[in-house]
């Protein structure tokens, strides 16, 4: 590390030929090898620290720019290697900038008195009025804020987590702001109190106040034209652009808020997408994404959620203020002009269609569609299974992972299947056969929560929750037996045996993050005696969590298996584990086939419709398929012909290596 040293006579002398001025050069120091040519036109004043001028910036265009202060107003600054300040309006002041930065054309940029830069403002997420408060920090989860929002029955517990968050927030407070190396900040207004992490790129933002940026080199932040953002945090690998205006927001890693979209007192987590619209007190777990003008997100939790145009809800019953809230289970979906009166919450990949105004809780129906029919809400269990929309959102949200950092804050499942969804699935079961029993198996409807279920869905949705059943206990059955030969039921059986206890019981989804109850009770408790203190410690757990899923996931599964096919683990044979993979592939390949013909309807004489302008019949077939392809050939519908053989074959591969096996 370089240390610094005072300016020479013949340097001050030369500064001031070069118009720079200084109230004190005593309190001005520089690195060894310094020299003042570049810098000109320039005020000093308070402590100041200046590196070395050595290298060229190229620039847009093929233009070439010295590094160098020129034309500026610097206030207890210090300045790294090969920067250039040029053309500050008003001033900067308190700021340590380091090497490579780039800042020209701004107006002022400062930190006045001490301050925590954004970490601890207080987010009025689901609950407008308060009561769900989520106090922001740079190492925010989004399975803390889950924690922190909803688990307002255990007050020790909120209470020790705030105490987790202050104690960060009062770590990282102070008088002087940082703006690391490699920094871009080009056509910028007003800065204060705000933390510039390196690589982050600012141009033309209007007002950026109290918050922190969380950029690196893995993972730049850009922010971009027009853009007002105060009390924030913005995490590595967002986007915030297109005069965005975001207020008391967290913004997660990898988020995109562009095209005038406007947000308060909001949470935004990995991988979200906001354009056009407008957020208020919304929780929105990893991906959720809104594109369109008209809709409008507000009060909910959502998570791997979809907005369709002029979706909207609704949190105020004009009685006692803006204070119900809605949860909208991971996966889901709205069409375009639906709407949800809160309090509701709606069940795990579900499909919204048109208006509800019941307050229904369906999270124990997931795959479900609710559909608008006479002002009630109509309810087709399991019915999204078979929808090839669903299949293909489970394969893509993995793949649009743009997250960099190789600190990741959120862990995310991306699974479609797992013991939180199949547990819901066994209540969705248990629902539909008390409802069968109650008004007897001819009946025309039912009601549950206010809403109806027809006699044709309700089947449906028994026989769709059971292949779905066997499906997900089938893959895990068959996971646990890949690739070992077996000579006696004996070795199939000490296979079989978890050995372990996580993983039996609930579990939950912590937006985004699935794991055991029981073990996020541990956590918990841990965190209320006193044992878990730190930030830090809270997200070892979940990221142990996290990478214990699939060990835990068989210990469910191994006993889900057990009761749902009544067996025993000290009786269970060959022949039953050739049965159970029967079943599987049976369901796996129905269920392919559904999903199959359901992909085959776009691609139906009706969804030709608008092509071959002008042409006959022939031609708008012809035009489909230039735009469209041919059905036989889309990607989705020869990976799930695949999909079917590689199961089949998967399936036929463990019957041989056990079939000898009596």
């Amino acid at each position: 590390m370089q240390l610094y040293r005072s300016l020479t006579e013949a340097e001050i002398w030369a500064l001031k030929q070069n118009g720079c001025s200084c109230t004190d050069w005593d309190a001005v120091t520089v690195k060894e090898g310094f020299l003042p040519e570049h810098i000109r036109d320039t005020q000093f004043s308070g402590k100041i620290e200046l590196g070395l001028f050595e290298k060229e910036f190229s620039l847009a265009g093929g233009l070439k720019k010295h590094a160098g202060i020129n034309r500026a107003v610097l206030h207890n600054c210090s300045v790294g290697n090969n920067v250039v300040i040029e053309n500050v309006q008003n001033y900067i002041a308190n700021y340590a900038i380091g090497d490579d930065c780039f800042i020209q054309n701004v107006d002022l940029i400062l930190v006045d008195g001490h301050t925590t830069f954004g970490n601890g403002v207080e987010v009025n997420v689901l609950n407008e009025t308060g009561g769900r408060e989520v106090h922001i920090n740079d190492k925010l989860s989004a399975h803390f804020a889950y924690i922190y929002s909803l688990y307002r029955h255990r007050p020790v517990l909120i209470e020790r987590m705030k105490a987790i968050i202050d104690y960060y927030c009062n770590k990282h407070a102070s008088d002087r702001g940082t703006i690391g190396n490699g920094c871009m900040i080009v056509n910028v207004g007003y800065i204060k109190n705000v933390r510039i992490g390196s690589h982050t790129m600012i141009t033309g933002a209007m007002k950026l106040k109290n918050g922190s940026i969380n950029s690196n080199e893995h993972d730049p932040v850009y922010i971009g034209r027009n853009v007002i953002a105060e009390d924030f945090i913005i995490s590595s690998g967002s986007t915030i652009d297109g005069g965005s205006f975001i207020t008391r927001c967290f913004i997660g890693q990898a988020c995109h808020i562009d095209h005038g979209y406007s947000a308060s007192d909001s949470l935004f987590f990995s991988n979200c997408q906001g354009e056009n619209g407008e957020a208020c007190a919304l929780f929105a777990g990893p991906y959720t994404v809104t594109h369109h003008k008209s809709t409008l997100l507000i009060a909910g939790m959502f998570s791997f959620m979809n907005a369709g145009s002029g979706s909207n809800q609704s949190n105020h019953m004009y009685k006692l203020g803006p204070i119900h809230q809605g949860i909208v289970e991971r996966g889901a979906k709205t069409t375009s002009n639906s709407y949800v009166l809160w309090p509701a919450k709606v069940g795990a990949f579900s499909l919204i269609l048109g208006r509800h105004y019941q307050h229904a809780d369906t999270s124990n129906l997931p795959f479900s569609y609710l559909v608008e029919k006479d002002n009630g809400t109509y309810i087709a269990p399991g019915v999204n299974l078979r929808s090839v929309g669903t299949i293909r959102d489970a394969k893509k949200w993995p793949e649009r992972d743009k997250r960099k950092d190789p600190d990741k804050l959120d862990c995310i499942n991306f699974n479609l299947l797992s013991p939180y969804t199949i547990q819901k699935v066994f209540a969705g079961m248990e629902i539909l056969r008390n409802l069968q029993a109650t008004a007897g198996e001819t009946s025309e409807i039912y009601t549950f929560q206010s809403c109806i279920i027809t006699n044709h869905s309700l089947k449906r949705g028994l026989q769709l929750y059971e292949i779905i059943i066997h499906k997900f206990l089938g893959n895990s059955l068959i996971k646990r037996l890949e690739g070992t030969r077996f000579s006696s039921n004996e070795e199939i059986r000490r296979q079989l045996d978890p050995g372990t206890e996580p993983g039996l019981g609930e579990w939950v989804d912590l937006s985004g993050l699935i794991a055991p109850k029981s073990e996020i009770d541990t956590l918990l408790n841990r965190i209320e005696s006193g044992e878990i203190t730190r930030l830090r410690e809270i997200n070892e757990v979940f990221a142990t969590l996290h990478a214990n899923y699939y060990v835990n996931e068989w210990t469910w599964a191994w006993d889900k298996i057990l009761s749902f096919y009544q067996l025993t683990p000290e009786t269970i044979t060959s022949a039953d584990v050739i049965h159970i993979v029967q079943k599987w592939e049976e369901s796996v390949v129905n269920l392919d086939e559904m999903i199959y013909c359901d992909a085959r309807k776009e691609f139906s004489l009706s969804f030709k419709t608008g092509f071959g302008a002008d042409g006959n019949i022939q031609e708008k077939a012809l035009d489909f398929e230039y735009v469209r392809g041919v059905f036989d050939k889309n990607p989705f519908v020869t990976a799930t012909l695949r999909h079917i053989e590689v199961k089949k074959a998967l399936g036929a591969e463990l019957i041989e290596r056990i079939r000898h096996i009596r």
